[in-house]
């Protein structure tokens, strides 16, 4: 693995064991390995010809792209920040960033989306949550884009909590308990989520088509070290939210969890019928060992403090 970047960088993120040509701009702790991804720069050259032919995703447009190669590798890219090249074994990054492309923006993309790819490739099933600490244990909140799955946890880090993780969640069965693993010490919101939360915190754009920032944060709002999952929070759209005027929390039987654990998948564009085997096992596990709740909230800033009493007496 040391092979594989002519100029070493090693990081632990997700528990993942990442080693870059390039520095990241994040801590490297360090705990267990759940599996092994270098990451290497490559030129535009390498990525041409890697695609020459390729059938892209039918939801591929001129914003992103991905497409399954002949070898069993992965293309992805996202236009002004970047392009990946993910091998079938899911052990090795290609990646270019776009001229004008933020350092913060490049990573986010590269550590989040870029890395999904190697993650289903070497079979762990990454959700879409974010996670937050509360009396050493995990919270997540489980949702699609635009639900407020950051906003909520940047309200909670407001009050004291850490982040252990925003946007992609990796989990892990031990000892009849799963933990979930940090991510990049970062949170993505909006300028008025960080200005009420993050004391109005500058941040890097998220990219050209967005107002979210991506907000870096210090060593006490972050956790790094794994958390046994206390509980998941299924956050209801803002559509639908928008017809309660009460923040409500009902727990989901073993099927609606079971449905709400797949909707949540991080990574979509891989597919298969081995895929969807480990996506329903993993599922499965999760819905015997983990209470998952449905929560409901008005999209009004000041109610955020009602999903705090709510998760905090449970």
């Amino acid at each position: 693995m040391d092979g594989d970047c002519d100029s070493s960088y090693r990081y632990c993120v997700y528990g993942i064991d990442l080693v870059s040509d390039t520095p990241l701009t994040m801590p490297r702790h360090a705990h267990e390995a759940l599996c092994h991804v270098s990451c290497v720069r490559a030129p535009q050259a390498l990525f041409a010809r890697a695609i020459e032919g390729a059938v892209f995703h039918p939801l591929s447009d001129g914003w992103q792209r991905s497409a399954v190669l002949h070898d069993g590798s992965a293309y992805a890219s996202w236009q002004s920040v970047g392009e990946f090249l993910v091998a079938a074994d899911g052990r090795r990054i290609e990646c270019r960033p776009m001229e004008r492309c933020s350092i913060e923006s490049f990573q986010v993309y590269m550590l989040g989306q870029a890395l999904s790819f190697a993650l289903v490739n070497q079979h762990l099933e990454p959700l879409h949550a974010t996670v937050v600490e509360i009396e050493g244990e995990g919270v997540a909140f489980l949702g699609g884009s635009a639900f407020g799955k950051s906003t909520v946890a940047a309200s909670f880090l407001r009050a004291g909590h850490r982040l252990l993780t925003d946007d992609l969640l990796v989990l892990r069965e031990r000892g009849g308990t799963i933990w979930a693993y940090p991510g990049p010490p970062r949170i993505k919101v909006f300028p008025d989520v960080a200005g009420r939360f993050l004391d109005g915190r500058n941040g890097a754009q998220m990219n050209a088509d967005t107002g979210k920032l991506i907000i870096a944060l210090d060593a006490r709002q972050t956790c790094t070290r794994p958390l046994p999952i206390r509980a998941m929070y299924v956050l209801t759209s803002p559509r639908e939210a928008g017809r309660r005027p009460t923040v409500t929390s009902e727990t989901l039987s073993a099927r609606e969890s079971f449905i709400e654990l797949v909707k949540s998948t991080f990574n979509r564009r891989l597919a298969g019928a081995r895929r969807m085997e480990r996506q329903f096992t993993a599922a499965a596990r999760l819905t015997n060992a983990v209470p998952i709740r449905r929560l409901t909230y008005p999209r009004q800033i000041e109610r955020l403090a009602d999903i705090h009493d709510i998760v905090l007496t449970r």
